[in-house]
């Protein structure tokens, strides 16, 4: 290759989830833009270098709506380097980072902190979600409107439903910031020690199970709240079927919902579990199969908006512990889009584009940002995905300082060559 400033993918796939096209183009790209693409381009800059696309995926860079950071804190698992790294190679140009740091992005002390930390690294965009309360037991609201202005992307408190009261507060007084605010559909009081979705596996595998009421009944509520208040929420980590079937008729009622689940949860359901692998071990824990068959077609419906990674790195001496024992949450940033393109698209479960707009427009848009077409004279966030290309998940392939991954030591089908 040379040194050109120009590059030409010559006849490549190009997948615009926002125009809803699949179509074979040349494209041509220089000077942090799209320059030209047509069905052929013969009026190239000397010099140009030329990437043949036969068999390559030309699309949008991916968006995460929730990945955990160490930094601060708890560097062992993960730094926000490794994760900028982890994110590149999967694919992704944008990740929102869950504010669970220690200490938590509740004060702008820690905002402060996480936005001059990642000034440097220019290869993804990270955004960081705030809390919107304070308190071991979240008893009183963080300073929201302070937040917001210092550029906090939006708000989440990362768990369950305790404090009904103070939420209906919240929905109040986040209405006029503009902000998203997504909650977790779950009733601590209803999970118990549940380890993994109750069901005929759990009684099966000895294990504790936690009801699947536990995510529905806090759907319902959160639905009536949103109904009577008109404040938008985005619901995180649907897990459920029952989950799905509220979501549905919330929506074809009008209130204003999105939702999403992970990228896990469309993957693996309980039946997995009879390893008692830790890496399995999630919050919300793995369906049963009918909620992953649920998932899916939430997802080709457009129910379920989006896919997220819900990336979280442990230590090997953390995660290497009786099932029931370990804490809940994988890594994943580097595996979601091959394992979701081998496992459901290429099966026919989901259509390419289907798939690119639940990681990549659809996120983007339950943060509320504009998202463009791929067209000419637009800026440059794309990546260059190889489906066919083979290999093997190893520590020395996987750029996260943790390797608590399901899939450690499988060869798999897919990866980004180029962002």
């Amino acid at each position: 290759m040379t040194n050109s400033s120009h590059t030409l993918l010559r006849q490549i796939k190009v997948l615009d989830p926002v125009a809803n096209t699949s179509i074979i183009n040349d494209v041509l790209l220089g000077s942090g833009i799209i320059q030209a693409i047509d069905t052929h381009l013969d009026n190239i800059p000397p010099e140009t270098n030329i990437l043949e696309g036969k068999s390559l995926i030309l699309a949008p860079g991916l968006m995460d709506l929730y990945s955990y950071s160490g930094e601060p804190g708890y560097e062992e698992r993960e730094t926000l380097e490794s994760l900028a790294a982890s994110a590149v190679a999967g694919g992704f140009t944008g990740v929102a980072i869950l504010p669970h740091t220690q200490p938590p992005v509740d004060n702008l002390a820690t905002l402060s902190y996480l936005k001059q930390q990642t000034r440097s690294i220019s290869s993804v965009k990270f955004e960081f979600w705030g809390t919107f309360t304070q308190g071991a037991k979240g008893e009183q609201m963080t300073e929201l409107g302070e937040l917001a202005k210092a550029g906090v992307m939006g708000f989440t408190d990362n768990r369950g439903l305790e404090n009904l009261g103070l939420l209906r507060r919240v929905l109040e007084y986040l209405k006029p910031l503009k902000k998203p605010l997504a909650l977790v559909p779950e009733f601590p009081s209803l999970k118990g020690n549940g380890v993994m979705r109750e069901g005929y596996f759990s009684t099966t595998y000895g294990l504790t199970g936690n009801p699947s009421m536990t995510e529905a009944t806090a759907v319902a509520t959160i639905l009536e709240m949103v109904a009577v208040m008109q404040t938008p929420v985005h619901l995180m980590r649907i897990s459920t079927r029952r989950a799905v079937e509220l979501i549905a008729w919330g929506k074809a009622r009008g209130i204003p919902i999105t939702a999403s689940t992970t990228w896990m949860h469309l993957l693996l359901d309980s039946e997995n579990l009879s390893g008692y692998n830790p890496n399995l071990r999630l919050d919300p824990p793995l369906g049963n199969p009918e909620d992953r068959l649920a998932l899916i077609e939430g997802i080709s419906q457009g129910i379920i908006d989006a896919i997220a990674v819900d990336h979280r790195g442990y230590t090997y001496e953390e995660k290497t512990v009786p099932f029931a024992e370990a804490p809940s949450g994988a890594i994943g940033l580097q595996l979601v889009l091959p394992l979701l393109w081998q496992t459901l698209v290429e099966k026919g479960s989901l259509s390419p584009l289907q798939l690119w707009k639940a990681l990549s427009s659809n996120p983007r848009k339950c943060l509320g940002k504009v998202v463009n077409p791929i067209k000419a004279g637009h800026p440059l966030e794309l990546i260059i995905f190889d489906a066919k290309k083979t290999w093997t998940v190893s520590p020395s392939t996987l750029k996260s300082l943790n390797h608590n991954t399901f899939w450690l030591g499988q060869e798999i089908q897919g990866q980004v060559i180029r962002i």
